[in-house]
């Protein structure tokens, strides 16, 4: 029995080099968006946060709802 197994050459070596820097660079990639998604998301709670006045808590405070709403008659 004699196995043909082919040599691994320089070539296959830098392809597995390249594969590997282009994984590596989508990941550092990817972990960058994330954390710009989160830093954005955190940015805009603050900003919308203080910008509230004190009239917004009580904004809501004249609107009057009907009694039979909900009463199902």
């Amino acid at each position: 029995m004699s196995a043909n197994t082919a040599p691994i050459t320089l070539l296959d070596e830098q392809d597995e080099s390249r594969t590997l820097k282009v994984i590596g660079w989508f990941s550092v990639g990817m972990a960058v968006a994330a954390i710009g998604l989160f830093v954005g998301r955190e940015l805009r709670q603050r900003y919308k946060f203080n910008r509230r006045t004190p009239y917004d808590f009580y904004s809501s405070a004249g609107n009057q709802q009907s009694t039979e709403f909900g009463v199902g008659i």
